[in-house]
């Protein structure tokens, strides 16, 4: 589990090239102009492929910030 921030951190620059490090944990949909639904799909596909895990379409509306996400994954990856 302590390497579920850097890894989370790469899917996030994979979908965001431009967004800086720093910037990586206040990242959201409200923040982000990029952050679209084409990207939050995307986003998220390459989440559930890079920790194994499936998501249900209700995850969809529900993770839309960095912060969120992380801690959806820290109660669902072990």
């Amino acid at each position: 589990m302590n390497d579920l921030k850097p890894r989370l951190a790469t899917c996030f620059t994979n979908i965001f090239p431009d967004l800086k490090p720093e910037e990586i944990p206040q990242a959201s949909a409200n923040t982000l102009a990029t952050w679209d639904s084409v990207a939050q799909v995307t986003l998220l596909a390459s989440i559930a492929e890079e920790f194994g895990i499936e998501l249900e379409m209700a995850d969809f509306d529900e993770l839309v910030s960095y912060p969120l996400i992380l801690e959806y994954l820290e109660q669902r990856v072990q």
